[in-house]
């Protein structure tokens, strides 16, 4: 019979493998970085701040990342695939479009938090990473979430649920836009999680501001659903 495995004692931490231990290191850096480029910007922040903040000489980043660039691809390509998983399995759902609108912007207000830096990052510096060709898949994953949400806004319109009068990409620039600048004062420990936050958006855009008026003739709002 062999021996029994030994057991940690209690109150002591397992040892971290190399490999694992280097993962830890690297990711941190990636978090210290991120925060870094959401408060001040990705071309403000110098590598030299990254490593400042993260305790450890800027030249101990070149082990982990090659550049600055490499950080926030990193940050960007990460948000991308995230965003992208979750918006193909809400449209894998095949609910009615209405609901399925709701669910796109729930997802949206929650990614908020979580992807703060990328979201600021493309705001705010597109046109600076343009210049490198290893951010060409940014535009590319951008034409592919406009895809689905004016898809799912051309179904809405095909199945009567919402309005026939309206252009689908202006409405999906004016919802991008609006959703997305709300990375600039949202915080997750403020009065409103992301979901209520999303319900007092959807009333807003699915309703309208004008409370109805059964005698006096107006403009549907931009949704019926």
């Amino acid at each position: 019979m062999s021996a029994p495995a030994t057991r940690p004692r209690r109150g002591t931490r397992r040892r971290s493998e190399p490999g694992e231990a280097n993962s830890q290191r690297r990711q941190a850096l990636l978090d210290i970085a991120a925060d870094l480029f959401a408060e001040q910007g990705f071309r403000s922040t110098t590598v030299r701040q990254i490593g400042d903040a993260a305790g450890v000489l800027s030249g101990s980043l070149y082990h982990h990342f090659d550049s600055k660039e490499a950080i926030v691809d990193e940050i960007l390509s990460e948000y991308f695939t995230s965003l992208m998983a979750t918006y193909e399995n809400i449209v894998a759902r095949r609910d009615e479009p209405a609901v399925t609108l709701r669910h796109l912007v729930k997802a949206a207000f929650n990614s908020l938090d979580e992807h703060r830096a990328a979201i600021t990052v493309i705001q705010n510096e597109r046109g600076y990473l343009n210049q490198f060709p290893r951010f060409a898949y940014v535009a590319e994953s951008e034409a592919e979430v406009r895809r689905i949400w004016t898809e799912v806004l051309d179904n809405g319109i095909a199945s009567g649920a919402f309005r026939d009068d309206m252009d689908t990409t202006i409405t999906y620039r004016f919802i991008r836009d609006s959703l997305w600048v709300a990375v600039r004062w949202f915080t997750p420990s403020g009065r409103l999680s992301a979901d209520e936050l999303a319900e007092q958006y959807l009333k807003l855009v699915m309703s309208g501001l004008e409370k109805p008026n059964p005698w006096a003739s107006s403009d549907r709002p931009l949704f019926s659903g």
